[in-house]
């Protein structure tokens, strides 16, 4: 293959779980993780297991043109960020922890571009220096931002559009969306940003005032959104956009280091 024409190599955090038939742990991603990219180039999607401290960090940075960072039953830590320890019975991962918030600095100073849905966007929150909410709908005055949990619902009825956010004026996202002010988003988290990384530029913020989506003050495209953007994007014209931007930003990284 040409190397001007090298498939850009996007790497996706995963997360680990217990295969209750087999009895035994596993490491997996989200198929909509994977698929969204390829809707929209024709990159090398990896996989990188959730082993903290084994992972070669600044290897993988030279490796990677984009990093991705999906979502996840597990939610961060709060002793990475000061914050009250969980419940016993808290959904933990602490390699996946142990290799993001290394790996994201060092992305961020390699110009891998960087694209972090739900929880990825704590994760860069809490990479970066700011904190977490642990339950978004205990906080007065927010809304339930979790997944509905009623029987027989369809995938189409867990990921619907459930409230608006407000863009920033000028922000990226809003010239992305041609100077829109709105839009509509679905739901499926518990935590949510509280205090924002000093880095961090706020981007979108939902009805109640939560923090919908951020982009970092860097060099190369560095974005998170806190609602599932990988379910449909061709069909939801911010996060269409920003797949879009994302993507052409992996691709330009292969091209230079083919060069």
């Amino acid at each position: 293959m040409d190397d001007q024409c090298r498939k850009p190599v996007i790497g996706i955090p995963s997360s680990r779980f217990m295969n209750q038939g087999a009895r035994m742990h596993g490491y997996s991603t989200g198929e909509r993780n994977v698929m969204a990219l390829l809707e929209y180039s024709d990159c090398i999607p990896i996989q990188l297991p959730p082993i903290g401290d084994r992972c070669a960090i600044q290897q993988l940075t030279q490796m990677l043109d984009g990093l991705l960072l999906p979502g996840g039953r597990a939610n961060v830590e709060p002793h990475h960020y000061g914050g009250p320890a969980f419940p016993e019975d808290e959904i933990i991962d602490p390699g996946r922890d142990g290799v993001v918030l290394k790996l994201i600095p060092a992305c961020l100073e390699a110009g891998v571009p960087m694209f972090g849905i739900c929880r990825g966007i704590q994760e860069m929150n809490v990479a970066l220096g700011g904190t977490l909410h642990y339950r978004v709908h205990m906080l007065d005055g927010k809304l339930d931002h979790r997944m509905p949990r009623r029987d027989g619902l369809t995938t189409e009825e867990v990921f619907a559009l459930r409230h608006g956010i407000s863009l920033e004026s000028g922000g990226l996202f809003s010239r992305l969306t041609g100077g829109k002010s709105e839009a509509k988003v679905n739901s499926l988290h518990g935590q949510g940003i509280d205090r924002p990384a000093a880095d961090l530029r706020i981007e979108a913020i939902s009805e109640d005032g939560i923090i919908e989506g951020v982009r970092v003050n860097a060099d190369t495209f560095a974005v998170g959104v806190q609602w599932h953007a990988e379910y449909e994007p061709q069909k939801h014209e911010l996060a269409d956009a920003l797949y879009t931007e994302f993507m052409r930003a992996a691709a330009q990284r292969a091209a230079k280091r083919a060069r």
